[in-house]
């Protein structure tokens, strides 16, 4: 049930409440929280509302900060259709413009949106106040950690501001509890609000998202190529075994690998001479593990650029980089690679599965995920003469000095050329994971599965998001993908657990219930209500009813309760007077 939103502050209607969004509203205005609802169930909704009242109870303004500068522009884009322009004047704000410039625009308007960097650096440089800022919003707000930058904001916020309020947004927190409360305690908030899929209230507003598993052989070709490989591997872990350096049993993987170097190191601290060749060792062993992941789960064309880029990346000088490259292994690899056509499984299950959508439905809107930008040309490269696909690539700032990465400004070029159909499939890096709001995006293809929780989440929020929408997640037999997929599905189904577990922690202010909505109102047709009758209304809508059950017989035997032992009526576990000898022995 939902209905056209009503608030001094918004334009009338533009909003469509629903109950649970109003709900978390409440919350919100109470003091500060971090708000954990799926994707595509309207959180930015929520901060609107919450930006709207907070500007008509204070004289300050309000600041929202999101990760990237595409994910910047689209929330100003939506602000600007909520919000009178004219009285609130909404502006954006990042490194695309000159510090000399944006000093004279952080008081031009009561609403700004920005990256983190930007207000950080500011706030640092003595050009922006943070004092009279009345609400701080962070979008992605499982970013708020360690040194990033948006925990160094809400660092200075708190520090700063008269009254602070913050307003954390997130779908995907992370799925330990000692994550969850690093977030808390950083963002110092009092209340954790969460809604999942399952919430009787929330599941009826969400499209339909159909998740399926396609797992590929790996060719025979690929595997012969990579056998040398694995041995070589192999044979430097079991040396790092026998040195008590690589520790973690079982398969070698990436983290066994880094745990293995962190041992190296703290061995190089202590003054062991044999720690210096472990660390090279080890070192060696981290390329071939991503040449090995690049050729079994990625594909020829992303071996062959892994090896091109870091002969002449900035590694190319580095003594494992050099001796990688010298083995005769590695150079008859890349004799093999340069003949070779592109015989992946996975790069022929994409082309199969973008033909069939866009044969089904022309007007489709398709997003591949895949982990390495290598991948991302490949696959570019792959669907270039599918009929009717025009490919996207979608990639992040390059901090490689042989890379060649996007600007935002480009970024935000590309966002809007897949958004008005000049190109119907976005190719994207982990750069495309977080907050687009792609409408008509309806197929969503995980080129490899990955083993974080959080990504996963966000990748799979690409679709469903204003209709129903399919997820495939591409898996290569008997390699890592197994592995990380269900990493990711374990993680999963422990985040909402660990967020439960945190926000019952808490120290939670007083609030009474529906208080904070009394300017608000909704509207369905001429009927105009208060949002609490809204809410209560829906709530009554959605209260379990109790079904009719037979009524059994009184029992003709009653059961003494002196009968019973004392440790019926006490918690597990706990010691009762009883089990006291009352003799003092």
């Amino acid at each position: 049930m939902s209905a056209s939103l009503h608030h001094d502050g918004l334009r009338d209607g533009v909003i469509e409440a629903r109950a649970y969004q109003l709900e978390a509203v409440d919350v919100a205005l109470s003091g500060s929280t971090l708000l954990v609802l799926p994707t595509a169930a309207g959180k930015t909704a929520v901060a609107w509302m919450v930006i709207a009242e907070m500007l008509r109870r204070s004289d300050g303004w309000a600041l929202m900060i999101a990760p990237t500068a595409a994910l910047v522009k689209q929330h100003l884009d939506d602000l600007e259709s909520v919000f009178d322009k004219e009285s609130t004047q909404p502006i954006a704000m990042s490194g695309a413009i000159p510090p000399s410039k944006r000093e004279g625009m952080w008081n031009k308007g009561r609403l700004v949106i920005s990256t983190p960097q930007v207000v950080r650096n500011d706030v640092n440089k003595g050009l922006l106040n943070l004092s009279d800022c009345c609400l701080l919003v962070i979008d992605e707000s499982h970013h708020s950690t360690g040194k990033r930058a948006e925990a160094q904001v809400a660092d200075l916020y708190l520090g700063l501001a008269d009254e602070p309020l913050i307003l954390g947004m997130t779908a995907s927190p992370g799925s330990n509890s000692e994550k969850v409360e690093e977030i808390c305690n950083r963002l110092q908030v009092g209340r954790i609000h969460l809604r999942t899929s399952e919430d009787n209230m929330l599941s009826e507003h969400l499209a339909n998202l159909d998740i399926e598993e396609l797992i590929v052989r790996v060719p025979d070709e690929i595997r012969e190529l990579a056998e040398p490989f694995i041995l070589w591997q192999e044979t430097i872990v079991d040396r790092e075994r026998r040195l008590g350096r690589y520790v973690i049993p079982g398969a070698v993987t990436h983290r066994g690998l880094a745990n293995a170097m962190e041992r190296a190191n703290l061995a190089v601290r202590r003054g062991q001479s044999d720690a210096y060749g472990s660390m090279s060792r080890i070192g060696l062993a981290m390329s071939l593990h991503h040449l090995i992941n690049h050729l079994l789960c990625q594909g020829i064309a992303a071996a062959r650029e892994f090896l091109d880029r870091k002969e002449t990346g900035e590694d190319a000088e580095k003594k494992n980089t050099r001796n990688l490259l010298r083995d005769s292994r590695v150079r008859e690899l890349r004799g093999s690679l340069r003949e070779m056509p592109e015989i992946h499984s996975k790069v022929g299950a994409v082309r199969r599965l973008v033909r069939e959508r866009l044969r089904r439905d022309p007007d489709s809107r398709i997003i591949i995920f895949a982990t390495y930008r290598d991948t991302v040309t490949a696959l570019d490269t792959a669907l270039a003469d599918l009929p009717d696909a025009k490919p996207i690539q979608f990639i992040g700032q390059s901090k490689r000095a042989s890379g060649t990465g996007l600007t935002p400004k480009q970024q935000i070029e590309r966002i809007e050329s897949f958004r008005f159909g000049e190109g119907n499939v976005l190719i994207a890096t982990s750069v495309g994971e977080e907050g687009l709001d792609i409408p008509t995006a309806d197929l969503v293809i995980f080129y490899e599965p990955v083993p974080s929780e959080i990504r996963t989440i966000q990748r799979r929020g690409r679709t469903g998001r204003h209709r129903d929408g399919d997820v495939v997640v591409i898996i290569a037999e008997d390699t890592r993908d197994e592995g990380a997929r269900a990493a990711a599905i374990r993680r999963e189904e422990n985040m909402h657990r660990a967020v439960a577990r945190v926000g019952r922690k808490l120290a939670r202010s007083t609030h009474v219930d529906l208080s904070n909505l009394d300017n608000f109102s909704v509207g369905d047709g001429d009927e105009e209500i208060p949002a609490s009758e809204f809410i209560i209304a829906v709530r009554e809508k959605h209260r379990p009813v109790l079904s009719e059950v037979q009524q059994t017989p009184e029992q003709t035997e009653s059961t003494d309760s002196r009968k019973l032992s004392p440790s019926t009526f006490r918690p597990k576990g706990q010691t009762g007077l009883e089990q006291f000898n009352s003799s003092g022995e």
